[in-house]
């Protein structure tokens, strides 16, 4: 894992926390409940590439 995919994720949180406080203050709750699941979203599809990753090279692993 590098560590170019931590700051990834913390840089995402960042500005989706940044925009979930700048919509709920302008009233649109809707929105920003939208903003951070789709915020979640793309965190949780980089995390699963990177477990994919993983098991395959466990499996490459326990093949030899």
């Amino acid at each position: 894992m590098d560590v170019d995919l931590i700051f990834r994720i913390a840089a995402i949180g960042i500005i989706i926390s940044v925009l979930n406080q700048v919509l709920v203050r302008s009233g649109r709750e809707d929105q920003a409940m939208l903003t951070t699941l789709a915020g979640l979203i793309v965190v949780l599809s980089m995390v699963i590439t990177q477990i994919k990753e993983l098991f395959v090279t466990i499996k490459y692993l326990f093949e030899l």
